[in-house]
């Protein structure tokens, strides 16, 4: 591993290299404070912790190329095409790893990804140097919150630059960092990974259960590293390590505990200012980027004056996404996360508007990161038995105007119940970033649009570490 940090502080360095997010919750760190001054109050812990969401929060991870933009163009969420000097997206949904254009991509995350680890890691650190300072309840939830992220940001970098744990269990993956230093690793194998990241979570979760005011109130920590963000992250790995009685367990915690309802059809219906596209209190984890619109509205998801530009599908292939001819002429999510603009149909979730600037209240600048609905999709995949698992399955279908599947024999077959899963989670996170990872942790062998001169190879889902680091870590 690769590092050029010196004395200053780790995050603010990757917060303000990574634009448009140095706001992120109003807290600015800055550039120029030794490591020991941060790391003095209450106050430098929280702001180093706005630091590493701020960094998640960028174009380089979930701003952008990890959730509507680098990896929904792998998952052919958009039908780009062109042979433009900028074409854009179309060396990514073509699979050309060996191009500029995705070289470019995945040495963003892969630098903005361990930066924030760089300073999770020093959050870590300093919280036990100077443990003292801090109240208990504050200790807990600062070290809580970096052990969360930590592991989620290795989790990321994991999915993206590693075989999936069912194709490669022992196969080299990428270095779990646990320190701040300058020192190369040597990389982890993909269940090593996972192990470790198991354990960061066991850590921050039994340290957030009892300093987390989410458990005992309904205090908005959505944008945090919440406790439930935690078992939600957990659901998401024990499933990816083939562990489903785990993944059931964590993903029903968070889905039992009640705390994240199903949006109402009428707020998703609402008039442009009060729509909630996000689906919001639905959402376990989401970042907050304020220059959003920039690129979401201005530059991905309405016309730019050439088909080179356009983030999009037609509207055929999105009628046959939500089976608009058969149960989904209804569905919540066709009729009103879909627009016009100059004769082509927008994803517009990201044209949030929000018509309140108080930062509790507002809808808009979210991305979502964990939802609700995928920990209902999990336990439908991991439930004992294929009634429960069709019954969650229809809890999700019914709250998004979709008729339920009758409990039949046809309808009870674990197949059939995964070919629906499927199919919610290319309707549910469309344009979100997770359907690749979806594919690839079935290893799928085909992916839905995919260019008509290209046979998909599941090779593709395993994205080419960059150069720089192979280069400097003698370890690979």
């Amino acid at each position: 591993m690769k590092y050029k940090f010196t004395s200053i502080v780790y995050v603010a360095i990757s917060v303000l290299a990574l634009s448009g997010c140095n706001k992120y919750l109003d807290v600015a760190p800055k550039s120029s404070i030794p490591e020991e001054e941060m790391f003095s109050s209450e106050t430098g812990f929280r702001q180093a912790l706005t630091g590493v969401y701020s960094t998640i929060a960028s174009r380089a991870l979930y701003g952008d190329n990890l959730s509507m933009g680098f990896v929904s163009a792998l998952a052919q969420n958009y039908n780009t095409s062109g042979t433009g000097t900028t074409p854009l997206f179309v060396p990514t949904r073509n699979y050309d790893y060996s191009s500029e254009q995705v070289l470019a991509y995945t040495k963003q995350i892969w630098s903005a990804g361990y930066n924030g680890i760089a300073a999770a890691n020093n959050i870590i650190k300093f919280a036990d140097l100077n443990k003292r300072i801090l109240t208990e309840e504050v200790y807990q939830q600062v070290l809580g919150e970096a052990f969360a992220l930590r592991a989620f940001l290795h989790f990321e970098l994991l999915r993206m630059f590693a075989p999936s744990y069912s194709q490669g269990a022992n196969t080299t993956a990428i270095p779990y960092k646990t320190a701040v230093d300058h020192y190369s690793v040597k990389p982890s194998t993909v269940e090593q990974v996972l192990t470790f990241a198991l354990e960061d979570l066991n850590k921050a979760e039994s340290l957030l259960i009892k300093s987390d005011p989410i458990i005992n109130n309904t205090l908005d920590r959505r944008y945090k590293m919440n406790y439930y963000a935690v078992k939600g992250i957990q659901a998401r790995i024990y499933l990816y390590a083939g562990n489903t009685s785990d993944a059931y367990k964590a993903a029903k915690e968070v889905v039992d505990s009640g705390k994240f309802p199903f949006v109402s059809k009428s707020s998703v219906a609402a008039a442009a200012g009060t729509k909630d596209r996000l689906f919001r209190q639905e959402l376990i984890f989401a970042i907050r980027n304020r220059e959003l619109k920039t690129w979401a509205e201005d530059q991905y998801f309405t016309f730019r004056a050439s088909i080179d530009y356009r983030l999009t599908r037609p509207d055929a292939d999105l009628r046959n996404i939500y089976e608009y001819n058969t149960v989904g002429q209804d569905d919540i999510r066709y009729r009103n996360l879909f627009e016009d603009n100059q004769g082509f149909k927008f994803p517009s979730k990201f044209w949030q508007t929000s018509t309140t600037t108080i930062d509790s209240l507002r809808l808009d600048q979210t991305v979502p990161v964990v939802r609700m609905s995928e920990m209902r999709y999990i336990i439908a995949e991991t439930a004992p038995t294929a009634q429960e698992a069709l019954d969650v399955l229809n809890t999700v279908r019914l709250a998004r105007t979709v008729l339920a599947l009758p409990s039949n024999a046809n309808n009870l077959d674990r197949n059939f119940i995964q070919n629906e899963i499927t199919k919610e989670y290319q309707k549910e996170m469309y344009a979100e970033g997770q359907l690749f990872f979806y594919y690839k942790r079935l290893n799928r062998n085909t992916v839905p649009f995919t260019p008509a001169n290209l046979v998909f190879d599941p090779k593709f889902y395993v994205l080419p570490v960059p150069q720089d680091e192979l280069e400097f870590n003698p370890n690979y």
